[in-house]
């Protein structure tokens, strides 16, 4: 299975752990991601039209020092997956979609037409965070709300084969009593988050139990507790 990311740091959160623990689960699975950060669709779509070799190329959840432009990472391999999604800032607002994710979507289709194209859903800034109200939401819920219907209108105009729900995810295990899902109140924690984002990432692709998995090679530890919520979540969201 290969999958890529025309993204972020937010496709870096979901894809630094991807590689290594789907091969823990005997998964053969390459993921790639094309990281600029905080870029939005609106950079991807200048990028695409000016060819423009801005993206480090970031393999298996790790650096190269490779820089690439869309087209070259398109044609660089055989896609089964390839992602799409909005910078955080901008998540909520549908207006900051189009018609850049409209032209993207073409593109990713005249190089790639047999891969399937993927919204992948970010998610809510930390509750109090300065972030959050910088932005105009009065709760993590209400910014969640907001994404959850622009990703759906995105990936209805795209006629996109699924969401991955990150943002979902997150949220649900804060409620099943997660302790913390950020690092730095937007993006994921070292341990919990991305361990979250990863196998939320994996059970949407590969359809595989995560009940049982024990995948523990991360920047930040999870205690035993952190690591069943972090499943039920998952699972409860992509039941």
């Amino acid at each position: 299975m290969k999958i890529l990311s025309i993204g972020n740091s937010f496709s870096h959160d979901a894809q630094r752990y991807l590689h290594r623990l789907a091969k823990g689960d005997g998964t053969e699975l390459k993921a790639v991601n094309l990281y600029i950060g905080g870029c939005p669709l609106r950079k991807h779509y200048l990028n695409m039209l000016d060819d423009n070799a801005a993206y480090d190329f970031e393999f298996n959840g790790e650096k190269t020092g490779i820089k690439v432009s869309i087209r070259q990472a398109l044609i660089s391999d055989d896609w089964d997956f390839i992602t799409l999604q909005q910078a955080s800032p901008f998540s909520g607002s549908y207006e900051t979609y189009s018609p850049y994710i409209e032209a993207l979507a073409e593109y990713v289709k005249r190089y790639c037409p047999h891969a399937k194209i993927l919204i992948h859903q970010t998610w809510a800034y930390e509750d109090g965070s300065e972030k959050l109200m910088h932005r105009g939401y009065a709760s993590a819920s209400e910014m969640l709300s907001a994404i959850r219907d622009c990703y759906s209108k995105a990936a209805e105009k795209i006629q996109a084969s699924g969401i991955i729900p990150c943002g979902e995810a997150m949220m649900r295990a804060l409620e099943l009593g997660l302790e913390k899902v950020h690092r730095d109140t937007y993006h994921a924690s070292l341990g919990a988050g991305r361990y979250l984002l990863a196998l939320c990432w994996y059970r949407f692709l590969t359809g595989k139990d995560i009940t049982g998995n024990s995948f523990d090679d991360l920047d930040a530890p999870v205690t035993e507790q952190e690591r069943k919520i972090v499943i039920k979540a998952v699972n409860s969201v992509l039941a």
